[in-house]
This record gives C-alpha cells, structure tokens and sequence, in this order.
C-alpha cells in the first residue's frame, strides 16, 4: 500500500521561481536516483526543461488573463510523492502508476512530469 505526499511549492527563500524550479526538478531528475534518466517519463513537457517551460506558461498565462499571485502566495508547481513498501513494487509499475495519477489528475490538459527513484528500497 502506498503512502502519499502532496503539496503545493512555492518560491524557495533567496531564490528567483526559476531557479527554484530548477533546484528541485533537477533533484527529481537526478541520474544516479533514476537509472541514467530510465525512471523519469514526462507529458507535454520535456523534464529536463520543464522548469523553464512551466516558468513560459505562467508568463503566458499573466499576460492574456493580467493575473498574478503575490510572492509569498504564488504556487510554482504541485509536488505529489508515492512511497511503497519494500518489494511491494518495482521501479517501473512505480512510474507507470504515478503517469496514470498524474494523466488521471491532469486529466491530460496540463504538463507533468514522473520520476521513480530507485536509489531507496521504498
């Protein structure tokens, strides 16, 4: 049975939202954690990019519509995080079920992207 994390990011103390984005995408999309970048599927996006690409369509979405959210306020991105039991799955059903949450949240209109990091037996 999994155990899930699910949170809401915002802009990290010191940092711009871009390089925010960047330090934690680049945690998720680390090679040694994801078998070279084998773990790791994305959806409209590229997720070796998709900081800045997230970062263009929060600019885009502020220039048609003029909306934007205080600093403090301002979420990033979504953060959802799986965890099995040991041996309970292995790394590839873990990605496959993490694309089918995400596909299934999203419901395909939005961009994401999935790692499973198999550097953990959880």
């Amino acid at each position: 049975m999994a155990t899930t994390y699910y949170k809401s990011c915002h802009i990290n103390k010191n940092m711009t939202a871009i390089d925010t984005m960047k330090s934690r995408f680049d945690y998720g999309n680390n090679p040694q954690k994801t078998k070279n970048g084998e773990l790791v599927v994305s959806y409209m996006c590229d997720a070796e990019t998709a900081y800045a690409e997230f970062a263009l369509s929060k600019a885009k979405y502020k220039a048609i519509t003029g909306r934007e959210q205080k600093k403090e306020h301002d979420v990033l991105y979504y953060h959802k995080r799986q965890s099995f039991l040991p041996n309970e799955i292995d790394n590839y059903k873990a990605l496959e079920i993490g694309y089918q949450t995400a596909m299934s949240w999203t419901k395909g209109k939005h961009a994401f992207f999935v790692v499973s990091h198999a550097d953990r037996p959880h």
